[in-house]
């Protein structure tokens, strides 16, 4: 018992440092200011994923450095430094990253932005794929090891069917779908692709690979068939990345650095990107304040009071966030930045809605990321301007309803089933039992009343008619630039180009300098654990998010209901 005691005593003193030495560094952290230098040259690292709505801050030195820069803070960086005449140079160091390619596309543009101030761009790669070779070609010099391999040979397209391994432990997934592109279900229903899929999967990679041609091309000031031809002796290491023209010098870290400094003909004096994105700089924001709300994730229903298991978008959060921009008097306009392949279909439904009233209070624009497609499209046809990269994944305009079928895996572990019911359609979603003519007849037609409305809501939205709207349908992927060509979007481009077209629509003078503000607003992990708000829980959510399976979606599929989903993920390797 003595043990006991002893030990639930130096437990509590242990918590009671932790949380001290915690609430100090909050403390402390947070009323860090940051000196720059004159003469700095910023060391931006890019690593793993950008997301789109600011992470939970843990203000803890050594583990802050470990959370990411969101897209939105790399760019105010690269635009802040531009103009900051205490920044001489910068040196980009991209490192596994995770993102796709319309986020490749914001940070290379950027970076080729910044590059306009007359300031030199360094990149220094580390285990380079075609990801950080993409955004590192926008600088204008790049180096990496003398020992190091630039895994540069192309891109492909890797499509798993799981049908297989499903038939042999017994299990049927059962889907009903409207459009003939919307094949979400065929990864559990079918053993290879379908021609469709294979059009678009083509169609994808034709365009991803073209654009990346492209980009070496012009970065390196090579012939795009030239580029071509050494990508099929890829990949390459050392010596061969330089022969091949890719890779200016093969130097270690501190070399690099040593160029720099003789191309300044000064000191080399560096400052993180975390640290100089929290720098002020007099005149670079104004007063005019402009809404960015994010959206970024699958989207599900959440519970009613929101208690920290939900994540990606909810309806319940991201309304609330909604009406909250609505009813601040001090903003201006509002940028949706969208990033979601999709999800529930009824919370698509509640989420445009609220967009729409908060469109027709305050001026709005859409903004694509990667993904806004499915569902993350549905959310985006308020009837406002609608902006994407040319290689965003949009459209995918369908609907698909789907249940397991596991009485073959009941039958092999012995387990049976007795089903009573009142009303026709009572058993329509039993896990043990397949759906008969008259349950999957039914489906059809909810599926059919849906996707009509969700074609009727488009082609309400570009203002075209209905039979126009529904061929672009059918569940199809669309990247930005078919998207364009097709009506289903107004414009490409970025972050800049957002901000230009709310400035206009808005009535805001091209010249005047605007103050963006982020919904949901970055957060510490104090806050989430002594604020019992919806908003804070959402937060703790999405701290929690990255632990789970990438790809499948889970989190929809087991809230149940019509789905407007991405029929597939594209990762670039």
């Amino acid at each position: 018992m003595k043990r006991f005691v002893l030990g639930f005593i130096i437990g509590l003193v242990f918590a009671g440092i932790v949380l001290f030495l915690i609430g100090y560094a909050a403390v402390h952290y947070g009323e860090r200011k940051v000196t720059v230098a004159d003469g700095s040259t910023i060391l931006l690292h890019l690593e793993g994923d950008l997301p789109e709505a600011p992470p939970v801050q843990i203000p803890i030195p050594f583990l802050q450095q470990e959370q990411p820069m969101t897209v939105l803070d790399v760019w105010q960086l690269l635009r802040k430094a531009a103009g900051d005449p205490r920044i001489r140079a910068i040196v980009l160091e991209p490192r596994d990253l995770d993102i796709g390619w319309a986020k490749l596309e914001e940070i290379h543009d950027d970076v080729l932005n910044f590059r306009k101030s007359g300031k030199p761009v360094y990149a220094y790669l580390r285990g380079p794929t075609a990801r950080e070779y993409y955004i590192a070609t926008a600088a204008d010099k790049i180096y990496m090891s003398p020992e190091e391999e630039l895994d540069l040979k192309g891109i492909r397209a890797q499509l798993l069917y799981f049908k297989g391994t499903l038939d042999k432990i017994g299990v049927d997934m059962e889907f009903e779908h409207m459009g003939k592109y919307k094949d979400a279900p065929d990864q559990f229903t079918k053993t290879a692709p379908t021609p469709e899929t294979l059009e678009v999967t083509n169609q994808i990679l034709d365009q991803y690979y073209g654009n990346l041609v492209d980009v070496i091309a012009k970065g390196r000031n090579k012939k795009p068939q030239d580029v071509r031809a050494a990508i099929d002796n890829g990949p390459f290491v050392g010596k061969s990345a330089v022969d091949a023209g890719f890779v200016d010098e093969l130097l270690h870290e501190d070399q690099v650095f040593g160029r720099l400094k003789t191309a300044l003909n000064a000191e080399v004096k560096r400052i993180g990107g975390e640290d100089y994105s929290r720098a002020q700089l007099a005149g670079f924001t104004g007063n005019t304040k402009i809404a960015y709300v994010v959206g970024e994730g699958d989207i599900t229903r959440g519970a009613t009071h929101e208690n920290g298991t939900e994540s990606g978008i909810t309806a319940t959060s991201m309304v609330k966030l909604l009406r909250k921009v609505e009813n601040d008097a001090s903003i201006k306009g509002v940028i949706l930045r969208i990033d979601s392949p999709g999800g529930d279909g009824i919370a698509s439904d509640d989420i445009l809605h609220a967009a729409k009233e908060l469109a027709a209070k305050k001026p709005m624009i859409i903004s694509m990321s990667d993904l806004c497609a499915s569902g993350g499209y549905f959310i985006a046809i308020t009837g406002d301007p609608m902006i994407a990269y040319p290689n965003t994944l949009t459209g995918s305009i369908g609907v698909f309803f789907g249940k397991v079928n596991a009485k073959g895996l009941f039958a092999k572990l012995g387990i049976t089933e007795t089903v009573l019911t009142r009303g026709r359609f009572a058993d329509i979603d039993d896990i043990a039992a397949p759906l008969d003519d008259a349950g999957k007849a039914k489906l059809q037609h909810e599926l059919e009343v849906f996707y009509r409305g969700f074609v009727e809501r488009v082609a309400e939205a570009r203002k075209r008619p209905y039979d126009q709207v529904e061929p672009l349908a059918q569940g199809r992927v669309w990247l930005g630039a078919q998207a364009k060509q097709n009506g289903l979007i107004d414009a490409l481009g970025g972050l800049d180009a957002a901000v230009q077209m709310i400035k206009q629509k808005a009535n805001i003078a091209a010249s005047e300098k605007i103050d963006l503000v982020t919904y949901p607003p970055r957060r510490t992990i104090w806050d989430v654990l002594f604020n019992r708000s919806d908003d804070s829980a959402e937060i703790a959510s999405r701290a929690l998010a990255s632990v789970g399976v990438r790809g499948l979606p889970i989190e929809s599929l087991m809230h149940g209901g019509t789905l407007a989903l991405l029929p597939f993920q594209v990762e670039v390797k």
